[in-house]
């Protein structure tokens, strides 16, 4: 120290000019060695060449070093202006104001240096016994001879296992295995296998891959390097119709939920000291990977927006009235919870039975949409052999074509054919080769009071009076088979037109516009006739489509023309006779494949809605009636009479 303050001593060679300037030095020498004691010489040294005043704290000149004391004291290397000797006494005095203050600051700071050791040492003495009572917690047993045999039951019932159910064992297990749905696995992958991938609506009716695709899919992204999914990626699977939202926020299996620490029972050390706990859902699990919503149409709406919000935040946050942030019981991971939230950066995987215009739109804006295709026939047929290659079954020839008359689902089309095999397994317990037969099959759908799907087929014959129109209702289309009859009216000019009560009001003004074109086209007053319109088995039409249909009806009623039974219709029709746009022409089409259709007429607007040649099926495009006329009847000539 003693060589440090030699420095700010004058040498024997610096003479003062009168007693004044001498108590000065002495003044400053005295606050130099106060401010060394404060911060220590070392630092003195590296303040000041940090604030480029070495050279003034070594100068004989009275000025340089009262210019390099302030920018030490101060802390403020701006000061360059060199103080008269007037301007010296004031500027010790505010050097010593400021020299007091820093020791008072410096005072109570080690005041409160000692107070926070003392409560250091308090709490590592409350965590110690706070170990010892856990320790001797532990070392109590507390298992009794009821709670180990329940162990030792439970560990006896690990030891049974049951082989894989028919559905784990006949589920595809390669994205080529999923039958019928080639384009929307091909626009999965594109979404999800991806760097960037993307939330997604699956719509589709029930038992036609859609989980398993997605499941599929996300396996094989694990495999690119491209794509954002780590090996160990999670795909959690909830069903939308057990999820409810609890306004409390008590249960949410899907988001979390808080456990207050005196109604719900946190844990036992947190409700001693009134701590709440988060227990993170579903969505945190799914962190990094995929959450697959099953039915998500039919979530609680207002469940649904808070989804949105852990979308949009990637993060899911909690609350409770009991969580106080300065208590010091609080332990890291539940403040972690609180303060930052639970981590939730996942790929939303929706998938759901009904119309896209019943999902929320909010949703809908967030999710690319794909749709899963409705299965014909030989879907089904192939879908049934594969089976029967895995289950390791010889069938007759017409059993895959049974089930396919049965059922339009994958799911359900495995469920007979296990359920089959099952019979003929008891019947040819002894075989070495186990063939399930047709009669299987009829015994099955007679216990499970199943009727054929499709119980309307197209022909190759002509008939007067009746057409097939198309329907659908959700994703799945079907057959209208539409009559008409018309006789002579009674009194000429009084006719009148009868059509089915439960077929909708749209459907009689179909029938009205008809009766318009009608004249316009064959030159008959409809009012000359009694007709019936009917559209057999009752089936309420919603909408205009099957105007064409009517027409067509009418029109081979009254002029005793054939309508070909191998074609189907759709289409609204103005009474100009055009043929205007409908709804639904992609599910139409599978309608009509189902039913044995060969060929079907749309609406030339819907042209652009389904590709040539889907389904194997003539697709027809028209502008008017006429065009369509002349494709259903089987005389073209006389449709127009």
């Amino acid at each position: 120290m003693k060589n440090f303050f030699s420095k700010f001593i004058p040498s024997p060679n610096f003479v003062s000019r009168d007693s004044a300037d001498e108590q000065l030095r002495r003044q400053v020498a005295a606050l130099y060695g106060l401010y060394s004691g404060i911060i220590g010489a070392e630092k003195v040294v590296l303040r000041a060449g940090k604030l480029d005043a070495l050279d003034l704290i070594r100068s004989e000149r009275l000025p340089e070093r009262v210019l390099g004391l302030q920018k030490l004291v101060f802390e403020d290397p701006t000061v360059n202006q060199l103080p008269s000797r007037d301007q010296l006494p004031a500027i010790l005095a505010e050097i010593e104001e400021e020299l007091a203050d820093l020791m008072a600051r410096r005072a109570v700071e080690e005041k409160i240096e000692k107070k926070i050791t003392e409560k250091m040492e308090e709490r590592h003495q409350e965590y110690v016994r706070e170990i010892k009572m856990q320790v001797l917690k532990e070392e109590e047993n507390v298992e009794t001879p009821q709670t180990l045999r329940k162990y030792a039951l439970l560990e006896k019932l690990e030891q049974k296992k049951l082989t894989k159910s028919v559905m784990e064992l006949l589920r595809p297990a390669s994205l080529d295995e999923i039958i019928g749905q080639e384009r929307a696995v091909e626009a999965l992958r594109a979404k999800l296998a991806s760097p960037y991938p993307q939330h997604l609506i699956l719509y589709g009716p029930p038992g036609v891959g859609k989980t398993t695709a997605a499941r599929l899919v996300l396996e094989e992204a694990k495999k690119l390097k491209f794509t954002p999914f780590a090996k160990d990626a999670a795909f959690i699977e909830v069903d939308g119709t057990t999820l409810r939202w609890d306004p409390r926020d008590m249960t949410n299996p899907l988001l979390g939920s808080v456990h207050d620490p005196i109604y719900q029972g946190a844990r036992r050390d947190l409700a001693d000291t009134g701590v709440p706990e988060p227990k993170p859902g579903l969505a945190t699990d799914a962190h990094g990977g995929i959450l697959f919503i099953d039915e998500i149409g039919e979530m609680d709406p207002m469940l649904q927006n808070k989804l949105l919000k852990v979308l949009e935040d990637k993060r899911v946050y909690f609350d409770s009235a009991y969580y106080d942030p300065s208590d010091p019981n609080v332990p890291k991971y539940i403040r972690k919870l609180f303060e930052d939230g639970a981590p939730a950066d996942f790929i939303l995987i929706g998938a759901t039975t009904r119309d896209a215009h019943e999902i929320t739109p909010a949703i809908r804006s967030r999710c690319a949409e794909i749709y899963f295709e409705p299965l014909t026939p030989k879907h089904i047929e192939e879908i049934v052999y594969n089976a029967a290659v895995k289950l390791g079954v010889a069938m007759d020839p017409d059993v895959p074509r049974l089930i396919s008359e049965y059922t339009i689902e994958g799911r359900k089309a495995i469920n007979l054919l296990a359920d089959a095999y099952g019979l003929a397994l008891y019947r040819e317990e002894e075989a070495e080769q186990i063939t399930i037969s047709a009669a299987d099959i009829y015994r099955v759908v007679q216990v499970s009071r199943l009727t054929p799907y499709v119980n309307r087929k197209g022909a190759d014959n002509g008939e007067v009076g009746k057409v097939f129109g198309l329907g659908v209702a959700g994703y799945l289309g079907s057959v209208l088979e539409i009559e008409a009859v018309a006789f002579p009216a009674s009194d000429k000019g009084k006719g009148g037109i009868r059509f089915n009560d439960t077929a909708g009001s749209m459907a009689k003004d179909s029938v009205f516009n008809a009766a318009a074109v009608v004249r316009k086209i064959t030159g008959e007053d409809l009012a000359n006739y009694d007709i019936h319109v009917n559209i057999i088995g009752g089936g309420r039409i919603d909408g205009p489509s099957a105007g064409t249909a009517i027409l067509a009806a009418i029109i081979s009623a009254i002029t005793g023309q054939a309508v070909r039974q191998d074609v189907a219709v759709t289409g609204e029709i103005s009474i100009q006779g055009k043929v205007k746009a409908v709804g639904g022409v992609f599910e139409k089409a599978y309608g009509a494949k189902q039913a044995g259709i060969n060929t079907v007429i749309i609406p030339k607007e819907n042209d652009k809605d389904i590709p040539q040649g889907h389904l194997g099926l003539s697709i027809c495009p028209v502008e008017t009636v006429d065009e369509a006329l002349k494709i259903l009847f089987v005389k073209p000539d006389a449709a127009i009479a």
